[in-house]
C-alpha cells in the first residue's frame, strides 16, 4: 500500500509550534507571580501580609498596562527603533508574533518590578509602591532592555556585546538593584535597629509560606530559562530543523538545574559555618540566588561553570546579606539584593570564565561595563523617584500606621482574623438553659475565669467551655513569661532570645455556672503535660450591665 504524505508548508508549522511555545513559557513565568507572593508574605509580619500581596497584584495589573502603551515601545525606541513604529508594533501589530512578542516582554518587565516590593515591605505607602511601578513598567526598566537586548549600545559594548541570555542582570540584578536604593531612601522598618547601631532581628511570619514560594519560583525558572530559547523549529531548504533549539534548550535546563542545587548548597555551607546550623531560609534564598547567578549564561557556560557559579551565588548571600544590614544599615526585609542583585551581577560577570569557547578578557571587560552601567542607572532611577516621593511626604507610612500594620492602615483587613478553629461546636450564645433544664443558678456572684494557654489548644478549649455551660467566651493573643524557658531563635541566620511566648488569653464570665467547673474543663482541654501549658484563674466580678438592655448582675451575664 503506498502513502501520500501530507503537503504542509513548513512555514505555517515553524509559526504555529513557535507562538504555542512562547505562550506556554509566558504563562510558566507569569506563575512565578504566586511564588513571589508567597515568599515575600513568609517574609513579612503578620499585620502586613495583606499588604504585600496587594503589591503582587498590583505591580502586575498596573505595571503590564504600563508596559503595554508605554514600555515596549520606550524599549524599542532606545534600541535605535522609530518612534511611530515602535509604538504601532505594539498597539497595532502586523501579525500574531507581535501580539505574542509584548507579552513575553511584559512578564520579564513584571518579575523586575515584583522584586522590589520585597525589598521595602512594612513601611511604603501603597501609592509610593505603584508610582515606582509606573515608572519602572514605562520607562526605568525598559531603558536597560533598550541597550541591550533591543540592540541599543551595551549589546555591542567593546565589539563583542554583552552576554546575559535571560535576565540575570537585565531583570534580575536590575530589581535587585532597585529595591536596595529604595529600601535606602525609606529607611528601615521601626525598631529595625538600637540605639547603639546594633540589629534587632525581626522575623518573618511564616516559614512554610516562604518555602513555598521558593520552590513554586524555581519551577517558573524552567519557564524563565529554557523558555528564552524562543523558537523550538526552523525552517532550512523546505523542511522543518530542530537544531537551534536542540542545541540551546539542553544546556539551559541542565545549567538551570545543576545551579539552583548548587546554589541552595552553597548558602547552607556558608550559613553553617557562621552560627553552626543550617538556616532553612538561606537554603531556600540559596536556591533562587543559584538560578538568579546562572540565568545571563545559561545557555553558553559549561556544566562545570554552571555548579562554581551557583555554588559562589548561594554562598555570598549570606555574607552580602550582613554586609547590607550590619554595614550600610539597609533594611532589606526579604534580601532582594543579595538574592537578586549581587547574585545577578556576579553571574554575568563570571560568563567569560566559563564560556563553552574559552576565556575571552574583552568578554570580561565587556561584562564588566555592562553590569555597572545597568546597576548606575537602575540606582540613580529609583533614588530619584523615591527621593522626590519622599520629599513630598507620600513615600512612607506614618509611624502609627506601621505600629499598627499596613493591612489595617491600608487596606483595612486583617489577613488573620480567626483565633483558632471552631472545634465543631457553635458556642456562639451558649446552651438555652430556659428550654432545655441546664443547670440551677449557683448564687448571684459572677466571676471570671481566665487562663493563659497554648495557642494550638484553642479549639479544644472552646469545645470544652461549650460542653461546660459556659454562655460566653473572649479570647485574645498575648505574649508573656511564665515557668517555661526561653528559647534562642535563628531568623536568615541571625539568633535571638523568645522569652515572651506566644499565647492565648481566653475570659468566661459566668453567674449561674460554676465557674470551678469551666476552669478544670479549660485545664483538662488545655493541657500537654508539658511546661508552658499555662494558667487558669478565677477572679470576682463586682458587677455587670449588658449594653442592649440595661440588665444588672447575674441577668446581664
Amino acid at each position: 500500500m503506498l502513502s501520500t504524505p501530507l503537503q504542509v508548508d513548513p512555514t505555517t508549522v515553524v509559526s504555529g509550534v513557535n507562538t504555542v511555545w512562547v505562550l506556554t513559557v509566558t504563562f510558566l513565568i507569569f506563575f512565578m507571580h504566586a511564588g513571589f507572593a508567597m515568599l515575600e508574605a513568609g517574609q513579612v509580619r503578620s499585620k502586613n501580609v495583606a499588604n504585600q500581596l496587594t503589591k503582587n497584584m498590583l505591580t502586575w495589573s498596573v505595571g503590564v498596562i504600563i508596559y503595554f502603551f508605554v514600555g515596549a515601545a520606550v524599549s524599542s525606541i532606545v534600541g535605535g527603533a522609530a518612534v511611530g513604529s515602535a509604538f504601532s508594533s505594539v498597539l497595532a501589530p502586523a501579525s500574531t508574533q507581535g501580539w505574542v512578542g509584548w507579552l513575553f516582554g511584559a512578564v520579564f518587565a513584571m518579575t523586575a518590578a515584583t522584586i522590589v516590593s520585597g525589598a521595602v515591605a512594612g513601611r511604603a505607602k501603597l501609592r509610593a509602591y505603584v508610582t515606582y511601578t509606573i515608572l519602572l513598567a514605562g520607562f526605568i526598566y525598559p531603558v536597560v532592555t533598550g541597550v541591550t537586548w533591543a540592540g541599543g549600545v551595551l549589546s555591542n559594548v567593546l565589539g563583542v556585546g554583552f552576554l546575559d541570555f535571560a535576565g540575570g542582570m537585565i531583570v534580575h540584578g536590575m530589581g535587585g538593584a532597585a529595591g536596595l536604593a529604595a529600601a535606602w531612601v525609606l529607611g528601615p522598618r521601626m525598631n529595625r535597629y538600637t540605639d547603639d547601631g546594633s540589629v534587632n532581628v525581626i522575623p518573618g511570619h511564616s516559614l512554610t509560606f516562604a518555602v513555598l514560594g521558593t520552590l513554586i519560583l524555581c519551577f517558573g525558572w524552567y519557564g524563565f530559562n529554557v523558555g528564552t530559547a524562543a523558537s523550538v523549529f526552523a525552517a532550512e531548504n523546505g523542511s522543518l530543523s530542530l537544531a537551534a533549539f536542540e542545541s540551546t534548550v539542553g544546556r539551559v535546563a541542565l545549567t538551570t538545574t545543576l545551579a539552583m542545587g548548587a546554589g541552595a548548597i552553597g548558602a547552607a555551607g556558608v550559613s553553617l559555618m557562621k552560627s553552626e546550623k543550617v538556616d532553612t531560609l538561606y537554603v531556600a534564598n540559596g536556591m533562587l540566588a543559584g538560578l538568579v547567578g546562572i540565568t545571563s549564561g545559561t545557555d553558553i557556560v559549561t556544566w562545570v561553570g554552571a555548579l562554581v557559579i551557583g555554588l559562589l551565588a548561594g554562598g555570598q548571600l549570606p555574607i552580602v546579606f550582613e554586609f547590607v544590614e550590619r554595614r550600610l544599615k539597609i533594611d532589606d526585609v526579604c534580601a532582594v539584593y543579595p538574592v537578586h542583585g549581587s547574585a545577578g551581577a556576579m553571574g554575568a560577570i563570571l560568563i567569560p570564565f566559563f564560556h563553552i569557547n574559552g576565556f575571552s578578557a574583552t568578554q570580561l571587560a565587556a561584562q564588566v561595563v555592562s553590569v555597572t552601567a545597568i546597576g548606575a542607572w537602575t540606582i540613580l532611577a529609583t533614588v530619584a523617584v523615591f527621593g522626590a516621593l519622599k520629599a513630598i511626604g507620600q513615600a512612607r507610612v506614618s509611624p502609627d500606621h506601621e505600629r499598627e500594620g499596613l493591612d489595617i492602615a491600608e487596606h483595612g483587613v486583617n489577613t488573620y482574623p480567626e483565633f483558632g478553629p471552631e472545634g465543631g461546636v457553635v458556642t456562639d450564645g451558649g446552651p438555652d438553659y430556659a428550654t432545655d433544664g441546664g443547670a440551677a443558678p449557683v448564687d448571684d456572684q459572677i466571676k471570671l475565669v481566665m487562663g493563659i494557654l497554648r495557642p494550638e489548644k484553642l479549639g479544644d478549649v472552646k469545645q470544652a467551655v461549650a460542653e461546660a455551660g459556659a454562655p460566653s467566651i473572649t479570647v485574645s493573643n498575648v505574649s508573656g513569661r511564665g515557668t517555661q524557658a526561653a528559647k534562642t531563635g535563628q531568623w536568615r541566620g541571625e539568633k535571638y532570645v523568645v522569652d515572651l511566648h506566644q499565647k492565648v488569653k481566653v475570659e468566661c464570665v459566668v453567674s449561674d455556672v460554676p465557674a470551678t467547673d469551666v476552669a478544670h474543663a479549660i485545664r483538662e482541654a488545655a493541657s500537654t503535660g508539658e511546661a508552658g501549658d499555662g494558667k487558669v484563674f478565677i477572679l470576682p466580678v463586682d458587677d455587670a450591665l449588658q449594653v442592649r438592655t440595661g440588665d444588672k448582675g447575674g441577668e446581664a451575664v
